[in-house]
């Protein structure tokens, strides 16, 4: 079953790290995925841009509404994500708690929805 691993997190806190810490970080989050890709269990994964460089649609009406920026302020950003192909939940819990992005942030774990042709 597949699973998407949201990364949330405080961007701003990685500025604030060290060369060395944020080094030491990316070293993590490099041996994370190894472990992933050893295991048969990734699918894809991706760090995404700062969400200063979001830009926002909504459709109102029938008129589309572009927006530079995130839809909604918060201090913890989603900032990557991991798609798993795992046996279950357990799995892919197991997978979440080990991930980096846990012990600075959240990881969301959410089953992907299968549609049906």
């Amino acid at each position: 079953m597949q699973y998407m691993l949201l990364l949330y997190a405080d961007a701003n806190q990685f500025l604030k790290m060290t060369p060395a810490e944020q080094t030491q970080g990316m070293a993590a989050y490099q041996a994370f995925t190894e472990a992933l890709t050893k295991a048969g269990a990734l699918k894809g994964s991706n760090r995404l841009q700062p969400t200063s460089a979001a830009t926002t649609v909504r459709s109102t009406d029938g008129k589309s509404q572009v927006l530079n920026g995130p839809y909604a302020e918060s201090k913890e950003q989603l900032g990557g994500y991991f798609l798993i192909d795992v046996p279950d939940l357990d799995a892919a819990l197991s997978w979440a708690a080990r991930c980096p992005g846990a012990s600075h942030g959240v990881v969301e774990v959410r089953p992907i929805w299968v549609m049906q042709s």
